[in-house]
Parts: structure tokens; sequence; C-alpha cells
């Protein structure tokens, strides 16, 4: 057992930097594309419905396959190394859904208090930071947290483009040793708790935003 954790906590380290990185692009995606499909600005909308259904509507695999293998080419002569294919691919996969998430997270935010805070004369710019976007970002909690394990998860599919993930130092492993049962049960595991830290620490986050928000209302009525 000692002898294998070393290379499997190598495997995990790689694979939290990954999803890290990788929702920190989906974050900013979705909240960008979430806005632009609320656009008045109809190439805005196109450009957001675009990139929607194209990452939505293929496969990941592909995708990162695409991106690694097919961007050196001509006409892009692009190449990204191993990691940057992973994160940039899983950021824009999970940024595609989570924009239908935020734009429907929009949409829930009440009329009544946008038309309150045009009533009070607030900016434009202050009405989305200080009355939308709050609002919006804890109802888009409890589906984002959906969102963020489901990227976790497809962390495993980087081990294909020769990136030393969880996945990739437990096959490599099994193939070295033969311990398929151990070193794979281990594997569920660790993935199991990184899943479960996220999803506590979206409920905090869930929990912190739900009493700023209280904490708000109450500042307001009085």
């Amino acid at each position: 057992m000692r002898e294998l954790l070393p290379l499997l906590l190598e495997g995990t380290l790689v694979t939290i930097r990954i999803t890290c990185m990788a929702a920190l692009l989906a974050v900013a995606l979705a909240l960008v594309a979430a806005l632009a499909k609320l656009s008045p600005l109809r190439g805005l909308r196109w450009l957001a419905n675009i990139y929607i259904e194209v990452f939505r509507g293929t496969s990941l695999l592909v995708q990162l396959f695409w991106l690694f293998f097919v961007l050196p080419l001509p006409p892009f002569n692009l190449t990204l190394t191993p990691f940057m294919v992973a994160a940039l691919g899983l950021g824009l996969n999970i940024g595609a859904y989570g924009a239908e998430v935020m734009r429907g997270a929009f949409a829930a935010v009440p009329r009544g208090q946008i038309e309150a805070a045009i009533a009070l004369n607030l900016s434009p710019l202050h009405r989305f930071l200080d009355i939308v976007l709050p609002q919006a970002m804890a109802k888009a909690i409890p589906p984002a947290t959906n969102l963020l394990i489901e990227l976790l998860k497809g962390t495993s599919l980087v081990s294909l483009i020769t990136l030393a993930d969880l996945t990739f130092r437990a096959n490599q492993l099994v193939q070295a040793t033969f311990r398929t049962g151990e070193i794979f049960t281990i594997a569920l595991l660790i993935y199991f708790v990184l899943a479960q830290a996220i999803n506590l620490g979206m409920r905090m986050l869930e929990r912190r935003l739900n009493r700023g928000l209280s904490g708000g209302l109450k500042r307001g009525r009085m």
C-alpha cells in the first residue's frame, strides 16, 4: 500500500490543479456567455449560442483530441502543453453548460428588485454588481456544484493526452504491479473524497452568499 500512494498522490495533485484551472475558466466563460445570451445585440447572442451548442453537442474527449492533435497543424500552428489543453478543453466544455445555468439564474432574479434599484437611481453597473449578480450566484450554486463534480470526473480523460493525472498514474501502477483491484479502489476513493470536498466547499459558499443576501435585505428594510 505505502509504495503505491506516492505516485497516486502525485497524480492527484495534477488532477486538482487541472480541476482548479478549468473551473476558473469555466466560471468566467459561463458568466460572459450568459450575459451575451441576454444581450440586446443579436451578434453577441449568436456567438454565445454557437459556443454553447458546439461544446454541449460534441464529445469532451473529441474536443480534447482536437485541441491536442489538430491545433498544432496548419493553418493553426498552435501547440499547447498537455496541461493547457486539459484546462482549456474542460473549461470550455463545462463553461458551455454553466452558461445555461447562469442564464437561468439571472432570469430568476425578481424583476421588482431591479425596478427598485432603478427607482433609487443606481447605475446599471451597480445594479448588476449589487443586486443581480449576488442573487444569481446564490441561485446557481446547486447546479454549479454538479457541474464542478462533472468537471472533476472529466479530468480522467486527460490521461489520454499523456497528462500524468490520477487515472494515468493508476493505470501506470496497474501495468507495473498487476494489483488492479487495490489500485483502482484507491483511485475511486480519492475521486470520491475530492468530489465531497467540492460539495462541501460549494455548500459553504452558498450559505455565505445567502447570509449576505439576508443581511442586505434586513439593512434595506431598516
